[in-house]
């Protein structure tokens, strides 16, 4: 497996946290498991150099086992939350745990010659910058709560964000029931428990924050993944890919 990631372009960064790509030059399938981290993604799909298809992921809040088909390369644009407000502009809900297909057309991805991954991801850069400047400006309280759960990587409680955002509970729990499919506080579980990927995979089997004790960790992690740290941290098989591929939060 070939993995590269590029950062988007610096006024992309509250909205984009990195684009990817993955490929699988080899003749046979290669299994893997994601595990929920936060964030949806835009999937563009390569087959033999040939764009194969479009994909639009949802929120993950359980693992999901994925394949990818032999001499195939996936790029990718890992998307923070406050993009459905200026980019996708449209619910996720529907796609809580799912994908669904676009078509090729997509930001004109049909009419783009790929051959060169920086200017592969220089093109993606201009699409997305092309969006935010067209659109009409975010809800202030929806970009100041986006921006604080995605500063405090979940860390905070949902009166916090109520308070940092001037923004009642049931407004804001509405809001995200609507537009991402599940609770602010089943998210904030979902980022906080991502964000200790990292600390995992060096060994570090014990809570640095957000967590009130081990037994608290250790269940937290458990809930959204499936798996205890120390089991994540095993990763037989290389089973788990964002244990090699994810970096930057």
């Amino acid at each position: 497996m070939i993995y590269f990631q590029q950062q988007a372009h610096p006024n992309l960064r509250d909205y984009v946290r990195c684009y990817w790509k993955i490929e699988n030059n080899k003749k046979d399938f290669r299994s893997y498991t994601i595990l929920p981290d936060g964030f949806f993604d835009l999937l563009i799909c390569y087959h033999n150099d040939n764009l194969d298809g479009v994909f639009l992921t949802g929120l993950w809040d359980h693992k999901t086992n994925v394949v990818i088909s032999p001499e195939t390369t996936i790029y990718g644009v890992q998307f923070r939350l406050l993009a459905i407000e200026k980019i996708i502009q449209e619910s996720i809900t529907p796609l809580l745990n799912n994908i669904k297909r676009l078509e090729k057309s997509y930001w004109g991805l049909d009419e783009f010659n790929k051959n060169v991954d920086a200017y592969f991801f220089e093109y993606l850069n201009q699409s997305l910058l092309s969006c935010i400047e067209e659109h009409s400006p975010i809800d202030p309280r929806k970009s100041i709560l986006l921006k604080s759960i995605n500063q405090t990587k979940g860390n905070k409680t949902v009166e916090y964000y109520s308070q940092k955002a001037n923004w009642s509970k049931r407004q804001i729990n509405r809001y995200f029931q609507s537009t991402f499919g599940l609770s602010l506080k089943s998210y904030c579980s979902i980022r906080k428990g991502a964000a200790t990927y990292s600390q995992i995979r060096k060994g570090q089997l014990y809570p640095q924050q957000g967590y009130f004790d081990q037994p608290h960790f250790i269940k937290g992690i458990k809930k959204i993944t499936g798996f205890t740290p120390k089991a994540l941290l095993k990763n037989e098989n290389d089973r788990f890919l964002q244990f090699s591929i994810i970096k930057n939060e």
